[in-house]
């Protein structure tokens, strides 16, 4: 089973192209035109061990809201093409990940039903010229088009950059044991026969 995806999306306002092989070892080539997103999303694709190329251009001169967003809704357009009918995965995923003073736990069920939770206030302020109130606008937007229910507590840390980092750190390693494939089965992961 390949477990694959390539996906463009082209609005006014971004162009994005995603490549995502589930079954990878972690490579990445990211170019979004924001930096500091290029290293989290390095960051998701290698401690999750998702092969993913991401190139975008978006209005960056405008903000960088508009290439967050659509990035996070193309990534999940082409996690949930790679998925298929999920048959045979884990389902459910968590990481609780430190880094230094940072400190985050990430819960991932691939239900087919978009639900969005974020506990605990981020710092306002940016890493670089990243505000960091997008790091939540990408999760948001993966989680809707993904269609999963997403759980992110931010426990306690005081450097942006290393709380935003183990966020995606986190959500790697919670995405790569939920798309797992579980050798003890070979159906769909629902009392219900789908998801």
């Amino acid at each position: 089973m390949t477990r694959k995806a390539v996906l463009k999306r082209e609005t006014s306002e971004v162009s994005a192209s995603v490549e995502l092989d589930l079954d990878g070892t972690g490579k990445f080539d990211i170019s979004t035109g924001v930096p500091f997103f290029d290293h989290m999303l390095s960051q998701l694709a290698k401690h999750g061990y998702f092969d993913l190329t991401v190139k975008a251009e978006g209005d960056i001169d405008v903000d960088f809201h508009h290439t967050v967003e659509d990035v996070g809704i193309a990534l999940g357009e082409a996690f949930s093409e790679a998925l298929g009918d999920k048959r045979g995965i884990t389902r459910y995923g968590h990481a609780l990940i430190p880094f230094d003073d940072a400190l985050v736990v990430v819960a991932v069920d691939l239900s087919d039903r978009p639900c969005f939770v974020f506990k605990g206030e981020i710092p306002a302020g940016k890493v670089g010229d990243f505000d960091s109130e997008l790091a939540e606008e990408f999760f948001k937007s993966l989680t809707n088009s993904l269609r999963c229910n997403l759980h992110i507590e931010f426990r306690h840390g005081t450097n942006l950059h290393h709380i935003i980092e183990a966020m995606f750190k986190a959500l790697g390693r919670s995405m790569d044991t939920a798309s797992a494939l579980d050798g003890r089965r070979d159906d769909i992961p629902s009392t219900k026969g789908t998801l």
